[in-house]
């Protein structure tokens, strides 16, 4: 895959993103076409190309035909983490994603799941942070820090977790929601690289 010469649009982006991070199941053309309010042959047409672009993998099963990741493909492994580094976060959580980068030195994996990564009328953000247990203080400095400073309005609920966690959790549905449903705000190879352990 010479990336000079393959152009993406901003829905094939949506596909590849989709499907890496539902990285438990597999989807057809009519249930990503619903999911990205685009009609069903559209869909099916840019499913077929990001195959044809080694970015996915097909498999039929019955009548139809279902897609996921192309996790085997170095190339489209490390198109993920380029595309994920990328993230756009919504205008209202701009200022939540600027004091989050205060942990930046802290930890090795940031993430911003639950509802409000959907919509703006939120009640609370959703932090997930995965840290080596030696750096809880200053993880617990900052999130003082950030709460006294009161830039950002909603509370935050922090889940903490080391990367042992995430790996013995890997079964878990609500693991599988976090890790399914998000925004990366911190290291997308590492996020990319739990994916993939968490895939076996």
């Amino acid at each position: 895959m010479a990336v000079k010469r393959i152009q993406f649009t901003k829905i094939e982006l949506q596909i590849v993103t989709y499907l890496f991070k539902h990285y438990k199941d597999k989807y057809n053309a009519r249930q990503l076409a619903k999911f990205l309010k685009i009609n069903h042959a559209h869909a099916n047409k840019l499913c077929h190309l990001l195959v044809d672009k080694h970015l996915l993998t097909q498999q039929e099963l019955g009548n139809s035909i279902f897609f996921s990741y192309n996790y085997e493909y170095p190339l489209a492994i490390k198109f993920m983490e380029y595309t994920l580094s990328l993230e756009d976060f919504p205008s209202w959580l701009k200022i939540v994603s600027y004091n989050l980068n205060k942990f930046k030195d802290c930890i090795g994996l940031g993430l911003i799941f639950g509802s409000s990564i959907k919509s703006r009328d939120f009640n609370d953000i959703d932090i997930l942070l995965m840290y080596d247990p030696e750096k809880s203080k200053e993880i617990k400095k900052i999130k003082d820090e950030i709460r006294k400073s009161e830039l950002v309005e909603k509370p935050i609920r922090y889940v903490d977790i080391t990367e042992a966690d995430i790996l013995l959790n890997k079964k878990d549905k609500i693991f599988y929601n976090i890790f399914s449903e998000n925004l990366v705000f911190h290291n997308p190879e590492k996020y990319v690289e739990v994916i993939q352990k968490s895939r076996t």
